[in-house]
């Protein structure tokens, strides 16, 4: 969206509604922690957008978003999405064309190429915290100090937890309820929830595309906006006796059986469409050597030398290739361009 002309406050916005304020995240609180966090997420999102806004307008000059657009052209630069194939057709042709399902499959294939470090990382370092014992978080949090003290604390750790677990999304719901389970209070836990755009692989992923800076004062307005909306909406929920007063017993939510439901045959189906994707892409795909990317040879750059034709993700790549062709051809990559895209 900020590629494309949107100001940064939509594309945040867009952002923090996309991931706090969807269906299905508000029935899985409801099933974890009771209809009064799934009513918290969603006037707490709605907090988030506003503080978000706000912090934006106060500390992001014109010229430094700017700098953010810039960055993020860069970015695309070099990893760019050819629809060829699809370009003209209508929507119920599109459905139906091959051509135009590979553009759809070169585009899904890309983006896990190029944030496949980010992920698998996310993923390994949630591997090691969840050996890590439930003792260990509660004893982050103070649950015996006064309210004065122990509220602001709480919805200040609350979000450090979230970036140090890389649980995010959905998957935090599970955890906050362990938390709440286990005394953390109310701000805290709503805290934690709100945090699922702070976890490391996606402050990394802040950076590649908007660059380190914007990433520092994007993410340090995130983190006020969460702290200063879990306050706002454990004080007024707390007015209304809205907080609820019973907490779940912590075996009921750690020692949940695993088995078949809607969310396994999902993941059944949508890991065929991938291998689906994936296998289109086998077809006429060809590799960049400057950045490794898999690009469909019927609408990639393309580069003739020694004989042989080589293919390109976008004209950057291709620039950088003609350049100097013994330095990406030598040991078959080079990776120091693989991930500034």
């Amino acid at each position: 969206m900020l590629q494309k002309g949107a100001s940064l406050v939509s594309a945040m916005a867009f952002q923090f509604a996309s991931t706090n304020l969807v269906f299905e995240l508000g029935i899985v609180i409801w099933i974890f922690l009771g209809w009064e966090f799934t009513l918290a997420e969603l006037v707490g999102g709605l907090l988030l957008i506003a503080f978000m806004w706000a912090g934006l307008r106060l500390f992001v000059t014109r010229s430094l978003e700017e700098e953010a657009r810039r960055n993020a052209l860069e970015a695309q630069t070099g990893h760019e999405h050819h629809s060829v194939a699809s370009e003209g057709l209508t929507w119920r042709r599109r459905l139906t064309s091959v051509d135009a399902w590979s553009d759809v499959a070169y585009n899904f294939r890309g983006d896990w190429e190029m944030l496949w470090k980010e992920i698998g990382a996310g993923f390994l370092i949630a591997g090691f915290v969840a050996l890590l014992p439930m003792s260990f978080f509660n004893a982050l949090f103070l649950t015996d100090a006064p309210a004065w003290i122990r509220i602001p604390e709480n919805v200040i750790v609350g979000p450090l937890v979230a970036i140090l677990s890389f649980v995010c999304s959905i998957g935090n719901v599970p955890l906050a309820a362990v938390l709440w389970a286990g005394g953390i209070s109310f701000s805290g836990v709503i805290a934690f929830i709100y945090a699922d755009l702070l976890v490391i692989p996606i402050l990394l992923i802040y950076r590649k595309y908007y660059g380190t800076r914007i990433a520092v004062v994007l993410s340090s307005i995130m983190f006020v906006s969460i702290v200063l909306a879990s306050l706002v909406v454990s004080a007024v929920f707390g007015l209304a006796g809205l907080i609820p007063s019973e907490r779940p017993d912590i075996d009921s939510i750690t020692e949940r059986a695993i088995g078949w439901n809607y969310t396994t045959f999902l993941n059944i189906v949508f890991l065929g469409i991938a291998a689906v994707l994936v296998g289109l892409t086998l077809r006429h795909g060809a590799r960049d050597p400057v950045c490794g990317m898999t690009v469909d040879r019927k609408t990639a750059f393309s580069s003739e030398w020694n004989g042989t034709t080589y293919y390109f993700c976008g004209p950057g790549c291709k620039a950088r290739f003609e350049a100097d062709p013994e330095r990406y051809l030598q040991g078959g990559r080079a990776r120091e361009h693989a991930h500034q895209h």
